[in-house]
């Protein structure tokens, strides 16, 4: 496979490990980019945006899952830059409902750290569940806590996007959707979108799910991660349908494509601006890596170590050789990294979904042969 687009001079290993992921058969379709300094130095595309074989072309979108979580965390963020948020202090604050079953002493902080004691939905939704906006955010203020708030890190999996996005709200009062559209996504000229206008369906990728969902769980176990994924089970197949396309699920169900998700982590890991368009102050960006959780979390099984809205780099599983990046990706492998010591966003998406919620070999591929062409080791 031959991919599309270009790497500038000294990145043509990206180009190479991109083109030997489909040699291997690893891929349908995909695509990856990487910014540094704001300018574009790779933006690959390539094989087909659904079975049947249409081709994955230059403007092709496609569900990156929670890598939608970087997006909702870059719009808080931005509130915080701007004096309308303070991560320190309790969520009851901006949504006083939010105060019920003893929820009072949950601060922002914790929910953009999945440590809010929130993990999952209780009574569990549906899917369509999702849809109601309203519905979903009264059940999570009326819900008591899975854990003690701070304690520890339990991944948010569905919940914190509403939970961000109704704090958002009551600050702003635009959706967080709408916020990130007019906000970042139209400044910057990011073809990403948080609730996709129907005008849009006819570039829209397909999904090929894993073989088992994300609520493949005993149905007796009463731990932690058996319950977040229970409370509202995933199958791989929901961006198939216009409901889930149009509703606004911040933690699961933004559009876009490598391009997209690399200019807008370009803009941070360029210390918050590029191109004249202004997303925060330098300093801003240095609070999405102030450690929050260091631990085995609650829900993913693995030692994770949180900042404020992003995952950082863990000795146990380095992403990159970078220390002070900070990253996240999405169920099937979508990844995205914001690296400012280097400068540098990296982006990968892809419609083959692999099974695991935290990226795979062929991202770590991708991302190795960057930092190579980066000189970094």
């Amino acid at each position: 496979m031959d991919a599309s687009g270009h790497c500038a001079p000294g990145f043509e290993g990206v180009r190479e490990a991109f083109e030997a992921n489909f040699e291997a058969g690893e891929e349908l379709g995909a695509s990856v980019c990487v910014v540094r300094d704001g300018a574009v130095v790779a933006d690959l595309w390539g094989g087909d945006a659904n079975p049947a074989g249409d081709p994955w072309r230059e403007d092709t979108l496609v569900n990156v899952y929670s890598t939608t979580k970087t997006m909702a965390a870059v719009c808080l963020l931005m509130l915080a830059d701007r004096g309308q948020v303070d991560f320190d202090a309790p969520v009851a604050r901006y949504w006083p409902e939010f105060a019920q079953q003893g929820k009072g002493s949950v601060l922002v902080r914790h929910v953009m750290s999945h440590s809010a004691g929130l993990p999952g939905f209780e009574p569990a939704l549906r899917v369509e569940d999702l849809y109601d906006w309203d519905r979903v955010c009264a059940g999570l203020a009326a819900q008591p806590l899975w854990f003690e708030p701070g304690s520890a890190s339990g991944y948010h999996a569905l919940t914190q996007g509403f939970l961000q996005g109704e704090i958002l709200r009551r600050v702003d009062g635009r959706s967080l959707g709408r916020f990130f559209r007019e906000e970042v996504a139209e400044p910057l000229g990011a073809d990403f979108h948080i609730g996709l206008d129907p005008k849009h369906d006819a570039r829209v990728g397909e999904m090929v799910p894993p073989t088992e969902t994300l609520g493949d769980v005993s149905p007796t176990s009463d731990s932690v991660a058996a319950r977040t994924f229970r409370s509202a089970v995933l199958t791989g197949r929901e961006p198939r349908e216009r409901a889930w396309r149009a509703a606004e699920i911040p933690a699961a169900g933004g559009f876009g494509n490598a391009r997209s998700v690399a200019r807008v982590h370009g803009a941070l890991a360029a210390g918050g601006s590029v191109d004249g368009v202004r997303l925060m102050a330098p300093d801003s960006v240095a609070v999405a890596q102030r450690q929050q959780t260091n631990g085995k979390d609650l829900v993913l099984g693995m030692w994770m170590l949180f900042g404020v809205g992003f995952g950082l780099m863990n000795p146990r599983f380095p992403f990159t050789p970078s220390p002070t990046a900070f990253y996240w990706g999405g169920w099937g492998g979508s990844v995205a990294i914001v690296d400012p010591a280097n400068r540098t966003a990296f982006a990968y998406v892809m419609n083959r979904m692999g099974p695991g919620t935290m990226g795979d070999e062929r991202s770590v591929r991708l991302i190795a042969a960057t930092y190579r062409a980066l000189g970094v080791s």
